[in-house]
């Protein structure tokens, strides 16, 4: 079945190229023309920022440290901040109106000038160091000037409203005693706002851009290297060999090599120019309307930045400000993103039912049996494989020792040259093929073996990360290095065994892959670290001003203290964000505001929520923002390709997306999805199939369509079903209460039989400062083991006893009482004590049940009216 509409206004492929392109340079990359002169600068510039970044994340410069300096962070961050901003001004236009090939004078002087004032952190950085907190008029005068520089890349390469967002913050932090007064305080003098914005590392030099420069930048690099070596087109062409037969392949196909090209690209408007000039026109081809396949590939690309390993540069963040490992990152994220692109698969698989939609013709028919022999096989051998690897190497570790490195690298290199060596059996997947027309679908057990070789880094990094445990930044420098190594000669490999003649012709051709994969690398890079900069400005605005302690607060008064009204609150803020701001500021700027106030405000309602949780949350929405109309660009790059309009492509796309919005708010309440608190494989299987479950469920009620059309009931039936799948915990309290109450007399007796590291829920009471009545719930820490009063102490908690009352004597200072927020003269009202439940999951049997009798009445009227 062919859609009917009529294909208005159709451009040539060359035209629709250079749109794309454009679009992707304008927002990621610059729209700077590198074949100019000024381009060449251009390009070199990016070049040496990404062999820079290389050799300050290498092993190397510690091996010539008796010859070469070694770069503390500072350094590194100013060199970084520099590159960024030299770019910015040489790669990012003014104006719209201004040249694409000629950069003015003006803006080599601004280049010049923003990167001197960067590395004057850098130069100075002892001078700087001899007079912390007491800069001389220089300091100051280059600090005003960086700012002012900075704030211009920043609305060259990120966009009006992310300036502006910089400046209120800057306005505030002068002028504060003018805000309203339950945000007011009394303003900083420019000396002591300079200091705290330039010349520390509290503000633009901070923990952003110190993991832009540290983690960010490689990923990304690497990233930019897969794409270069064909990589991008190889997960394409895989996923469409794999599922382009089916009921709406194309789209499901589409929704599948975006998430596999969200592994090796950060950016949602460049997957879905990678993706998108390839699936949407198949899309349509089956049937699939403009709007409707523009709004499947945006909606599947924004999703990528969520998908482990390399996830978007806002996951990087995460790792220091929640102080946890990026292996734990990518274990929490996991979940979610599998659940959200299973969830867009089966929307697309709604979709085509309800349009009564068909797949693309396969080459080869096979049947039922054979498909599911192939895949038990596969799978098996993978788990053989990884068991080789995995003991294989852990044996090589025990008996090679230090030389067990060396061992490593010679075995990568084997499999390499036996994998190039198979794949030349099968026609070659060509690197940058999106926009040539798919007349059939690839075959696919050809397509697989062409290309295996480009999962060897990709399996090297989850490697060096889980079982080396190395820093992500180590990590990435062995995977890019052996990316280097791949696309350097990949191609005359493949024609050395073919005993062709042109080995010298190919062996430039991968030089030339591998310089643009470090320029391309370096120029997707400048936005990030302009980013990452800025957002400094309005996490040092914060630490600075306090006012990060008045949002609990002003939350909690606008909010009624409700912790879903303060999550719906949070999320319509990232969206609202998201129209004029990337992913990482977004993140940046709404975490540092709204992580904390969630957990404090979601302890005083008696839920204990893991920080990870809320970065989560606002990350998620984050991405969301992407699709948001009226701003979302990657809507406008689909739109571009389907011929659609871009406003009702992105409003598709969002009713898409939003779907799996969901998700964040049920991890809030049920850990279990990001991986918390699982005890064993049992639980872990149990968890996954049950959120896979209840987002099919939610998908099916949503889009209205289950077996058949639903009916309202059965509409009702399946959010009920989905809500209990998701948080079976929320019914079970009801029969099983996970609480005691206990008198406040009893808190000696309680604390002392609590087990080691611990917390104890207290129901408190009583004024704050301004007089104000406070009753909340509070969560405190008690640490190992001991007497009852002792435990209580450690934790900076003294309590007296008056008539029957339980009070507070004494809180000690930065005390795990005081951050749990419990103030003098409070009076303990009760305790809630955990006790022991039967196990929640039993709430899923009347679940599926209820599903069941959906099911059969479902399948009943699809039989009748067949």
């Amino acid at each position: 079945m062919k859609s009917s509409e009529p294909e208005d206004n159709q451009i040539s492929e060359e035209e629709l190229k250079e749109q794309l392109d454009e679009i992707v340079s304008s927002v990621d990359t610059g729209a700077r023309d590198t074949t100019s002169g000024a381009g060449k600068i251009l390009a070199l510039v990016a070049l040496v920022w990404s062999l820079f970044q290389i050799w300050i994340a290498s092993p190397f410069p510690y091996l010539v440290a008796d010859w070469i300096p070694l770069l503390n962070s500072t350094h590194i961050r100013s060199a970084h901040l520099g590159f960024a901003m030299f770019l910015a001004f040489i790669a990012f236009p003014a104006l719209k109106r201004s040249s694409r090939t000629k950069v003015p004078l003006l803006d080599w002087i601004f280049a010049l000038i923003a990167t001197s004032c960067a590395l004057y952190i850098a130069v100075f950085s002892e001078e700087l160091a001899d007079r912390p907190g007491l800069p001389i008029l220089q300091d100051l005068i280059i600090s005003g000037i960086g700012l002012i520089f900075l704030l211009e890349a920043t609305r060259r390469s990120l966009g009006i409203p992310m300036m502006i967002i910089a400046m209120l913050f800057l306005t505030y932090v002068f002028f504060g005693e003018h805000a309203p007064d339950i945000i007011a305080w009394k303003g900083a003098s420019f000396n002591k706002a300079m200091s705290h914005m330039w010349l520390s590392q509290e503000g633009v030099f901070g923990i952003g851009l110190g993991v832009s420069s540290g983690f960010i930048f490689l990923f990304v690099l690497f990233g930019a290297l897969l794409e270069k070596a064909g990589a991008g087109n190889y997960f394409t062409k895989v996923a469409f060999a794999l599922l382009g037969h089916y009921r709406g392949g194309p789209a499901k196909a589409a929704v599948v090599s975006s998430g596999m090209n969200g592994m090796i690209s950060g950016s949602s408007i460049a997957n879905v120019v990678i993706t998108g000039t390839f699936t949407i026109p198949l899309m349509k081809r089956v049937g699939f309307k403009a709007e409707k396949a523009g709004a499947v590939e945006v909606a599947a690309s924004t999703n990528g930045q969520l998908m482990p390993p390399i996830m978007g540069a806002a996951a990087f963040l995460m790792i220091e400000y929640v102080g946890i490992s990026y292996l734990e990152v990518i274990k929490h994220a996991f979940l979610p993103a599998v659940i959200s692109y299973i969830a867009l698969v089966y929307i697309v698989h709604l979709e085509a039912m309800k349009a009564d939609l068909k797949g693309l013709k396969p080459r080869r028919v096979t049947t039922l049996f054979s498909k599911i022999v192939t895949f038990f096989m596969v799978i098996i051998g993978l788990i053989v494989l990884s068991g080789i690897i995995y003991y294989g190497f852990g044996w090589v570790k025990t008996v090679a020792g230090s030389a067990s490195p060396w061992i490593a690298g010679v075995v990568i290199l084997l499999v390499y040259i036996g994998l190039i060596r198979y794949s030349i059996r099968y026609p070659d997947l060509e690197i940058d093929d999106h926009h040539i027309e798919l007349i059939e679908l690839p075959e696919t057990g050809p397509t697989v073996k062409s290309g295996l070789h480009y999962l060897l880094p990709v399996v090297v990094l989850i490697w060096c990360l889980i079982v080396e445990r190395f820093s992500p930044g180590l990590a990435a420098f062995w995977a890019t290095m052996i990316m280097v190594f791949i696309i350097s000669t990949q191609r005359p490999l493949k024609v050395y065994f073919r005993n062709q003649e042109n080995q010298k012709e190919e062996f430039l051709k991968g030089l030339k892959n591998l310089v643009d994969g470090l320029i391309f690398g370096a120029r997707n890079m400048i936005g990030i670290g302009i980013a990452t900069a800025t957002a400094g400005i309005i996490v040092g605005s914060v630490t600075l001003t306090g006012i990060g302690l008045v949002m609990t607060e002003f939350v909690e008064f606008i909010s009624g203290g409700n912790l879903i009204l303060i999550l719906i609150f949070t999320a319509f803020i990232c969206l609202l964000l998201g129209m004029g701001l990337p992913t990482t500021a977004n993140y940046i700027v709404v975490s540092t505001l709204m992580a904390p106030v969630i957990v404090t405000l979601g302890a005083q309602n008696g839920l204990i929520v893991p920080l990870i949780a809320v970065h989560m949350f606002v990350f998620y929405f984050g991405i969301l923002a992407d699709d948001t109309p009226p701003v979302g660009l990657a809507a406008f790059a689909a739109s571009a390709i389907a011929h659609s309009d871009p406003i009702r492509t992105g409003i598709q796309g969002f009713t898409y997306d939003i779907r799996t919005g969901i998700l964040p708010f049920l991890f809030i309440f049920n850990n279990e999805l990001l991986m918390i608190g699982i005890e064993n494989v049992w639980h872990l299987l149990v968890t996954i199939a049950s959120a896979v479950m209840a987002m099919l469920m939610f998908a099916a009620a949503t889009q209205g369509f289950f077996v058949v059309r639903s009916r309202w009931w059965e509409t009702l039936a399946l959010l009920l079903i989905s809500f209990t799948l998701f948080r079976p915990g929320f019914w079970w309290d009801m029969v099983y209460p996970p609480n005691q109450i206990l008198p406040p007399s009893a808190i000696y007796e309680t604390v002392e039989t609590m087990p080691s590291e611990s917390s104890l829920q207290m129901h408190v009471e009583g004024e704050n400062l301004e007089g104000k009545l406070i009753s909340k719930m509070v969560v405190m820490p008690m640490g190992d083991t001991g007497p009852g009063v002792e435990r209580l102490e450690r934790s900076g908690l003294l309590l007296r006893q008056e008539n029957k009352k339980m009070l507070v004597d004494t809180v000690v200072f930065d005390s795990a009482a005081e951050k749990a927020g419990i103030d003098f003269d409070w009076e303990i009202l009760s305790l809630q004590i955990p006790v022991d439940q039967p196990p929640k999951q039993w709430m899923y049997l009347p679940a599926l049940m209820l599903l069941g009798m959906v099911v059969f009445m479902q399948r009943r009227r699809r039989a009748f009216s067949s």
